[in-house]
């Protein structure tokens, strides 16, 4: 079975499949991310362009996933925070609100050069934020690897009072997607399992 590559530096993301007890080989992309355009459209258009970065370097056979998540309130798009301050008044932003989180997840199988891509889309309706919580917050996780300035397991499980749709999308790998996309390759997460190294998050 030919390894599967991921196209991102996310832990998340990484722990999210090894979870599941399958290795993946970690192999970030030096690909920019945009955030123009229709929010569908960056995300997987992000997510593409990370794959086919990383399918480009590597010469052995793999499975390439690129993935990449935004948050999109009220038709703006948020992406990572610049600084400290910036994630702040992403926070105050989304206090009391509901928002999307969408992720691309885009897949390759080097050795036929199939293709698949798709998008999931998550609703999140944050709690009322204190400026007390956000700053407690931003001081616990210094959130500026994340889209929106959060994350939604550790400390930002504090953060969000709903959730529709799914969960491991906020993280940033939406798992039945991947499987879905992975499927059409010939593939699947479901024959890639052990048993033996399958764990809890």
């Amino acid at each position: 079975m030919i390894p599967i590559v991921l196209a991102s530096a996310s832990p998340r993301r990484r722990a999210l499949l090894e979870a599941l007890g399958i290795d993946a080989i970690v192999q970030v992309s030096g690909a920019a991310e945009s955030l123009e355009g229709a929010p569908k459209d960056v995300a997987l258009g992000n997510a593409v362009a990370k794959r086919d970065d990383v399918a480009r370097q590597i010469a052995k056979s793999a499975i390439v996933v690129g993935a990449d998540t935004i948050v999109v309130l009220e038709e703006r798009i948020m992406g990572k925070p610049a600084d400290l301050d910036e994630a702040r008044h992403m926070l105050r932003l989304l206090s009391g609100k509901r928002h999307e989180v969408l992720t691309g997840v885009a897949v390759v199988n080097t050795d036929s050069g199939q293709e698949a891509g798709g998008v999931e889309r998550t609703a999140v309706t944050f709690r009322t934020l204190s400026e007390e919580h956000i700053e407690r917050f931003v001081e616990a996780v210094r959130p500026l690897d994340r889209a929106g300035a959060y994350t939604v397991d550790g400390p930002g499980s504090l953060l969000v009072a709903r959730y529709e749709g799914c969960y491991q999308n906020v993280l940033g790998l939406p798992i039945v997607l991947l499987d879905t996309l992975l499927v059409g390759l010939g593939d699947g997460l479901f024959g890639r399992m052990r048993a033996d190294a399958a764990r809890f998050l």
